[in-house]
């Protein structure tokens, strides 16, 4: 679709009910664990159906500088040659701009650099905290230093060294810290135990996922128990096929136009079964009226004919949905709470603010709080979105387009974070 300035679109609403049969493209969570490890292997690996995304390409050009041979098609055939865990010096600072897995994931990596290297992003990446990740790495032996302010990037590394042991980390704040400490454990000198401070793991389901990528190719790496988990140094990555699944995250939004609609979505691919984080919010649509089927192949969604109902509901498991979830909410009746997501402040920008904030803009009640929101639906209108140049929230207020008239989604460019053909797919419905 082309966007038509100033970089603005009115959303028009449905004048017929959904029935639309829907692929969404890889995960991006996914994709990106995929194409750090397929990097980091030995031997040469072909990746199926990964996000083209403006996160993935980060990743892809920074597996690049670090030595890793890649060629082909991000969102048809991958191929990799790894660097058997020896990455190359990069010849300039590694921009990882706004994504945060690209961030977190290769600021453990650079450990393995046997030389200095710098890391960087844009100025919101330089306000999101890195710290409890940093002092995790230098607490195994790694010479790491944050140099931006209040444990924010840019940071500077002096990898190669030998690196191990036991640790613990604070995983309150983003379960992305412990995911990206497990993945380069494989190359550490000794085992690697990660002991959670407090017990407390946030979206724990993103973590499964990097534990089963991290199987796929090779390693050996588990929960001892439901505070720490261990990683042998002796089952090192090695190259392998991968199918990356359909993006749960992105089919979130779906799977909510079809509930605030009454009508029926189908995302084709999405295996019922998975375990991505963000499959919870069926669960969560379910309780509040929706009808949904899964299979192995596809999964349905049905919107109720009466409409949704509010529900109080803990959504730090899911974070990616909870912006969907909150849209739906404005169009349920009584009220949502949307509890156990302070994690949602160091986003993109500070979600609970940006929900706040914009369904005030529609009509609906809105107030949030240190790690919840809660939504009154009221009496909606259009009114002009902000996205705060984050895709979840242009992804999630174009849905209020589809029965309130008058909804104009500012910046809808900023989709292409995550999904560059999202309002493509969406004029689909």
């Amino acid at each position: 679709m082309t966007i038509p300035a100033p970089h603005e679109l009115e959303i028009r609403p449905r004048t017929s009910a959904i029935d639309a049969r829907i692929r969404v493209p890889g995960s991006k969570s996914i994709s990106n664990r995929a194409l750090l490890i397929a990097g980091l292997a030995e031997g040469e690996s072909t990746l199926i159906g990964l996000l083209d995304s403006d996160d993935t390409q980060v990743m892809t050009r920074a597996m690049q500088q670090l030595g890793a041979g890649i060629e082909g098609k991000l969102a048809q055939q991958l191929h990799v040659r790894g660097v058997a865990g020896r990455p190359a010096v990069p010849g300039a600072a590694i921009d990882v701009r706004a994504s945060g897995t690209a961030a977190r994931f290769l600021t453990a990596a650079l450990s393995l650099v046997p030389g200095e290297s710098v890391l960087d992003g844009t100025a919101r990446m330089r306000q999101r905290p890195i710290r409890d990740l940093v002092d995790a790495l230098s607490a195994l032996g790694v010479e790491i230093s944050i140099e931006g302010q209040n444990g924010c990037p840019p940071l500077r590394c002096r990898g190669g060294r030998p690196f191990g042991g036991t640790v613990e980390i604070d995983a309150s704040r983003s379960s992305q810290y412990v995911s990206a400490l497990l993945q380069i454990a494989p190359y550490a000198a000794q085992d690697v135990t990660l002991r959670l401070k407090d017990g407390v793991l946030v979206s724990r389901p993103y973590v499964d996922v990097s534990l089963a990528i991290m199987a796929t190719f090779g390693a050996r790496a588990s929960f001892s128990d439901e505070r720490s988990l261990h990683v042998s140094c002796r089952d090192r990555y090695r190259a392998t096929r991968y199918v990356v699944e359909p993006d749960a995250s992105t089919a979130a939004y779906f799977f909510a136009a079809a509930a605030i609609s009454g009508g029926r979505v189908v995302v084709e691919d999405l295996p019922g079964t998975s375990a991505q984080a963000d499959m919870g919010v069926l669960g969560v649509l379910e309780r509040m009226g929706a009808r949904v089927s899964r299979s192995a192949t596809a999964i349905e969604v049905q919107g109720p004919s009466q409409g949704l109902v509010g529900v109080d509901v803990d959504m730090n498991t899911m974070p990616d949905a909870v912006l969907a979830l909150a849209v739906c909410a404005a169009f349920a009746r009584g009220p949502t709470h949307i509890r156990n997501v302070a994690n949602l402040r160091i986003k993109e920008t500070d979600r609970l603010h940006a929900l706040e904030t914009e369904l005030r803009k529609l009509g609906a009640g809105a107030e949030a709080d240190a790690d919840s929101l809660r939504v009154t639906p009221g009496p909606l209108h259009g009114a002009s979105i902000d996205t705060y140049d984050d895709h979840r929230m242009a992804m999630a207020f174009a849905l209020a387009g589809l029965r309130v008239p008058g909804v104009v989604i500012r910046d809808p460019g900023c989709v292409s974070k995550s999904w560059p053909g999202y309002f493509d797919a969406f004029a689909q419905l």
